[in-house]
């Protein structure tokens, strides 16, 4: 191998090295923001949960209030 197959070999397999850093500060990077959105959507189906069961709640509630507007205008 000549000198300048040389040094163009050990050029190149630095700029590989540096992209392969780079993808791996990428993936890093990713699996952070990949960890927090799963953490946030825990937090979002959590909440959703307790949303659905209050309106299931005050559903009833008002119902029963119907219920019993209705059973009053009847006995009047």
């Amino acid at each position: 191998m000549t000198d300048t197959n040389q040094k163009a070999a050990i050029q190149e397999l630095k700029q590989l090295e540096k992209r392969v850093d780079e993808l791996v500060a990428t993936v890093a990077q990713l699996k952070e923001e990949n960890h927090a959105l799963r953490r946030r959507q825990d937090i979002l189906m959590s909440e959703r949960a307790g949303l659905l069961s209050k309106n299931e709640q005050v559903r009833t509630r008002v119902e029963a209030m119907i219920g019993r507007l209705k059973a009053m205008e009847q006995s009047a």
